[in-house]
């Protein structure tokens, strides 16, 4: 049942040069697969990947993000998600925020970008374009944590993870036996991705598979009675405003979500809607079918491991797989 994903994991992997993978199935709640495979980094010794590996999962983070902005504007902080930016963030220039809204940040249609040099400067505005950009996060970083009084990896901890049971999960600032490295070029050895995390922005979060999937089931679960239903409603759902261009990808707070299907979205056609998908530079992958009661993560320790402009291909056609199989 399950050959053609465990192929295709096992046929990336290769391809695109990572040393490591994983993939673990919740269905109805309960593991129906894990597979792993490969080594911690391309290097001679190397730890096997096994149930206890914790890999980088890179911009997978953001959904992480997105449940605390979901609880902030659950529980008031932030009033609305069409609040203006501007009542947020006194220290970014007025004119340039414009209409921007909190929709516009949580939903990468806020048009901003930033320089090297840090200059914030806009593309196109508020609500009438899609690009995916760190400005954003940044900035939902900042407010969260400021909001809340603390770093946005501390307020899961105490509100999620820990009820959770999580200890699989984490944001490291050191290199330890059980985290898997990050393979930047093929050629060269890989690497531990860890720092010092001073506002929780940094793509050093760690997670196994085991519990990567388990985040997805909570969401699948509205929460677990954990977190409010209404929190997991608003992460998940659509949130985006109208595109002119049918074509664009859809989101919640930070999660792709399945809508109406779209040409330049992550998730296949295939896929039903209301399904929800976060992804990472490094190959993570968490999928969630509620369609199918069903959670996918998959795991892989490649810089830019879907490579160029194919990497929507691959992300649609591993989601159409798992539709196909379900």
């Amino acid at each position: 049942m399950f050959q053609p994903l465990i192929s295709y994991i096992e046929d990336i992997k290769e391809r695109n040069h990572s040393s490591g993978a994983a993939l673990v199935i919740l269905k109805d709640n309960q593991i129906v697969l894990e597979h792993y495979s490969g080594y911690h980094a391309n290097t001679n010794n190397s730890r096997p990947i096994d149930a206890t590996s914790q890999f980088n999962v890179a911009s997978a983070r953001k959904s992480y993000l997105g449940l605390v902005a979901a609880f902030a504007l659950y529980e008031g902080k932030i009033k609305s998600l069409d609040d203006l930016a501007v009542h947020y963030f006194e220290n970014i220039d007025k004119e340039m925020l414009g209409k921007t809204t909190i929709r516009h940040l949580v939903t990468h249609s806020h048009g901003l970008h930033q320089r090297e040099d840090g200059t914030i400067f806009r593309e196109f505005e508020p609500g009438a374009n899609w690009a995916y950009r760190g400005i954003n996060i940044i900035m939902m970083t900042e407010l969260v944590n400021r909001l809340y009084g603390k770093r946005f990896p501390e307020f899961l901890e105490e509100r999620v993870f820990k009820p959770m049971g999580f200890n699989e999960t984490a944001w490291q600032t050191e290199p330890n036996e059980k985290l898997v490295q990050v393979v930047d070029d093929p050629k060269e050895p890989a690497s531990y991705k860890v720092g010092q995390t001073k506002n929780g922005m940094e793509s050093n979060l760690h997670i196994s598979a085991r519990e990567f999937a388990r985040w997805g089931n909570l969401h699948l679960n509205n929460g677990m009675d954990i977190v409010p239903r209404e929190v997991i409603q608003l992460a998940t759902h659509v949130q985006n405003p109208s595109y002119k261009n049918n074509d664009l990808p859809q989101n919640g707070l930070f999660w792709f979500v399945q809508g109406t299907p779209a040409k330049h979205s992550e998730l296949g056609e295939r896929v039903p809607k209301g399904s929800y998908q976060i992804l990472g530079v490094t190959g993570p992958t968490l999928l969630v079918i509620p369609e199918y009661n069903v959670v996918v993560a998959k795991m892989f320790n490649k810089q830019y491991n879907y490579g160029g402009s194919n990497y929507l291909h691959y992300l649609r056609e591993f989601s159409n797989l798992v539709a196909d199989v379900f």
